[in-house]
């Protein structure tokens, strides 16, 4: 029998109410919806409006590694005095960024790092098969592009650079190919003569429309009853039979609660687990060229000027510049113009500008580049944030992994990554 304190009021009762409508967000709700829970789904705005909306699209699985290295140690400097610098740190923000970037050096040692290393692998290495199971169950297989992507290098010099990382992602188990430049140009003929060689790596992708991915998740889980509303959640408590959140709007009464609201989790985690969780924001940008069509037949990096560009439904989209200044800072969109500058040298003819458009989003991230996949308060609080640049890539498989902590692991799933490198008490 519920309790008075979930039928004050004649509030609604839910069986998890999620907190965020991002990728991550979105994808738990379908995943617990199918299991028979409602689910109700909370967000300040509309579904897939931040870090969701303007990511660069890339199916990241070969991206194991944490979010830096030692080198950052040698960046440090230029992260501070560079503006508009590929990593940047704004130095107005790094006393309260110090005891962030105190964990990270920590973790780099050489038994955390390389725990890191594997638990990103985990995920990573489920990311594809996740997310063709869940785009196949909504009919949208149409929205992945699975062709691979490429690292492509410029100065000779960096042959030695992209020989290491090949026998890095070699030794683990990361599919990669090298290619020269004749083999490049051939796939990527308007990209320049510049161009060395690359790394191929085959079992990556691209969406041809991130923000449509999360609409196509949405329009599933309504289809599944899942209700979503606009509500600011401001605060949340655990009670005996279930968790109360209060939002701008109502208080909404739940058994169960899903923090999954990306850079913004952490109060409500405290308020709800009493642990401090140390969540940091990475500020991406991006430039969206929506003149440009055919550029590019697959999703490319470049070593050299550190940022990635994605050919999308809507145009090019270049990405991946990463700055640290927190929450509150208004965005710098020099920063995302910057990334046209980058382009400069890179393809045959210049890129068509006109028309374009810049964004600023957040990407959660914790000091040891793992994401917080867990359960606390006896089960009535389920925790999906921290997915620092990969939210897009593990938001299938973090569904699968937050559907089997309230149930059954969902069907096809196979073998999840274990849940011990993401909990919550590791912090």
């Amino acid at each position: 029998m519920l309790s008075d304190e979930l039928h004050r009021n004649g509030h609604e009762v839910y069986d998890i109410a999620v907190v965020g409508a991002g990728i991550v967000g979105v994808a738990c709700a379908l995943a617990l919806s199918r299991q028979g829970h409602r689910v109700l789904v909370l967000d300040r705005d509309e579904p897939g409006q931040g870090a969701s909306f303007g990511n660069a699209g890339h199916l990241a699985t070969e991206q194991v590694f944490p979010i830096a290295d030692v080198s950052i140690l040698k960046r440090l400097p230029a992260m501070l005095l560079d503006p508009m610098g590929p990593l940047r740190l704004d130095w107005r923000y790094l006393p309260k960024a110090l005891p962030w970037f105190t964990r990270l050096l920590l973790n780099l040692r050489q038994r955390p790092y390389r725990n890191s290393v594997a638990a990103l692998r985990a995920l990573n290495e489920a990311s594809l098969d996740a997310w063709r199971r869940l785009l196949a169950s909504t009919g949208n297989t149409q929205l992945l592009k699975e062709d691979g992507s490429l690292l492509v290098f410029e100065r000779p010099e960096s042959r030695t650079a992209i020989d290491a990382l090949k026998q890095k992602m070699q030794a683990q188990g990361v599919p990669v190919d090298f290619w020269d430049a004749n083999v490049v140009r051939n796939v990527a003929p308007q990209l320049s003569e510049s161009i060395q060689g690359a790394l191929f790596f085959p079992a990556t992708g691209h969406f041809i429309d991130p923000h449509q991915v999360v609409r196509a998740l949405v329009q599933a889980a309504q289809d599944k009853g899942v209700h979503f509303a606009r509500q600011r959640v401001e605060g949340a408590r655990v009670h005996a039979d279930g968790v109360v959140l209060r939002t701008d709007k109502d208080e909404v009464n739940a058994r169960k609660a899903l923090i999954a609201c990306g850079a913004h989790s952490a109060k409500l985690t405290q308020q709800l687990t009493g642990k401090s969780v140390p969540l940091d924001t990475e500020r991406g940008y991006h430039l969206m060229l929506p003149n440009e069509h055919g550029r590019l037949p697959m999703a490319v990096t470049s070593l050299e000027r550190r940022f990635i560009m994605t050919p999308m439904q809507g145009g090019l989209r270049l990405a991946g510049t990463v700055e640290f200044a927190g929450l509150e800072r208004a965005p710098n969109m020099r920063r995302a113009w910057q990334l046209h500058r980058l382009t400069e040298g890179l393809f045959k003819n210049a890129l068509n500008v006109e028309a374009a458009s810049t964004w600023m989003g957040f990407r959660p991230s914790l000091p040891d580049s793992l994401p917080v996949i867990d359960q606390a308060c006896d089960g009535k609080v389920l925790l999906a944030f921290g997915h620092q640049h990969l939210g897009l890539t593990q938001a299938a498989t973090t569904a699968e992994l937050v559907a089997s902590m309230t149930g059954s692991v969902p069907a096809g799933a196979g073998q999840l990554p274990a849940l011990a490198p993401y909990r919550l008490d590791r912090f």
